[in-house]
């Protein structure tokens, strides 16, 4: 069955052509989605909405940490700062602080401008000329 929602559509089509460097940059936009959601709800004491996008971003959290080669020696660094905003993400939670959540909100968004920055890096490389130059 067709969706009705074209919104809901897009986003589904979205996912399912991207590449995997895509569809990680999509992770950490997301990541930082939710993060933003639970300041919002923390801001007008929401719990539950404040519980519910902390660990959705948590749940990204842990799917980046699945995804991590583990024998390329940079993975191990970023295991131990996702290991560490996601201690950020908890305290935040129990806490209900803002700046732990700012914390976690600083390494993720660093992970995910590293990330866009690697995938223009890349594009433009592929679409050099066959002398490496670029047109």
């Amino acid at each position: 069955m067709a969706s009705r929602n074209p919104y809901e559509t897009y986003q589904t089509n979205s996912v399912t052509t991207a590449s995997p460097g895509e569809l990680t940059l999509m992770l950490y936009n997301g990541c930082l989605k939710f993060i933003g959601l639970a300041k919002k709800a923390i801001m007008e004491k929401q719990i539950e909405e404040r519980n519910k996008n902390i660990q959705k971003a948590q749940n990204i959290i842990a799917e980046l940490m699945a995804t991590l080669n583990m024998d390329i020696g940079l993975a191990k660094e970023m295991m131990s700062l996702y290991e560490y905003a996601n201690r950020r993400l908890l305290e935040a939670n129990i806490h209900q602080d803002l700046d732990l959540l700012n914390e976690a909100e600083a390494i993720m968004t660093e992970f995910r401008d590293a990330w866009k920055e690697a995938l223009q890096i890349n594009r433009r490389q592929q679409h050099a000329s066959p002398n490496g130059s670029m047109p």
